[in-house]
């Protein structure tokens, strides 16, 4: 990318999450500290680029079936990442033409591109609120979200492999659980979130290296830990497993491992 197109204040030295989860995604929005940053993940978890693929399947599907299937319209999706092909919006609006997405991101590059490509059918609505997630009172306070979503109707959140950028468990617990208690019965619960579960101890010790020494920047979480999310919500389908395993369209012998994955997924509803 030529210097000219880069968005005022935007720090290209430091690899984003959405930049190099773009890069593992085979797309060209990304700088040489993001493309830095994915190489010495791959380093060590060699099939990230595969998890990044399934994790981005997962939030297809549990998108088709939010619309299909729990007939919801209404979608908040945080850490929206760049746009590619078949965004929330796209998969819901599909299915429901009517539907309403708000996107959230705090990289003004994915505001740049969100504003332009996240375009809405004529029935529905599109908006994006460049914000943080750990700041959910800023969101929900948000004209624009109140603008498009009918917080009185279910909404589903969406919040896929961003959730373990927040190191802390009991902030990022309750991050959700502030942003669910905004929404009303019948509202769902999407996520996924990195782990160390199918790791060996040796792949696990050297992740948790990286990690304590700033070089990788995602945090994971246990079964157990990521269960805390959908603390009173009813699990939905295979309840919590592998993103590649959650309501799968390809046989078994087709899907990868949960080692090469490393990502858990589930989608809750509230009662």
């Amino acid at each position: 990318m030529v210097e000219e197109t880069v968005p005022a204040g935007l720090d290209t030295t430091t690899a984003h999450p959405a930049r190099r989860y773009n890069y593992w995604l085979g797309g060209k929005d990304h700088f040489p500290a993001d493309r830095a940053s994915g190489d010495m993940i791959e380093s060590v978890h060699p099939t990230v680029r595969l998890s990044a693929r399934e994790n981005r399947a997962f939030l297809q599907r549990s998108v088709r079936f939010l619309a299909e299937e729990a007939r919801i319209d209404q979608f908040l999706d945080i850490g929206t990442g760049l746009p590619t092909a078949d965004n929330t919006h796209e998969v819901a609006q599909r299915r429901v033409p009517q539907a309403r997405v708000v996107y959230v991101d705090n990289d003004p590059m994915v505001g740049v591109h969100a504003r332009a490509l996240l375009t809405s059918t004529p029935e529905g609505r599109t908006r994006y609120l460049e914000e943080d997630l750990r700041d959910p009172a800023a969101i929900l306070a948000d004209p624009q979200l109140k603008e498009t979503l009918d917080l009185d109707r279910p909404v589903a959140l969406v919040l896929i492999a961003v959730l373990h950028f927040i190191e802390d468990h009991t902030e990022a617990r309750d991050v959700v659980r502030e942003l669910m208690a905004a929404l009303p019965s019948g509202s769902y619960l999407a996520a996924s979130n990195f782990t160390l579960d199918y790791a060996t101890p040796a792949q696990a010790a050297v992740a948790r290296e990286m990690i304590a020494q700033g070089r990788s920047d995602a945090h994971p979480r246990t079964r157990a830990e990521f269960a805390e999310f959908f603390t009173g919500l009813g699990l939905i389908g295979p309840g919590i497993v592998p993103v590649s395993e959650w309501l799968p369209e390809v046989p078994a012998h087709q899907r990868p491992s949960a080692e090469q994955i490393a990502i858990y997924g589930a989608v809750g509803r509230k009662p």
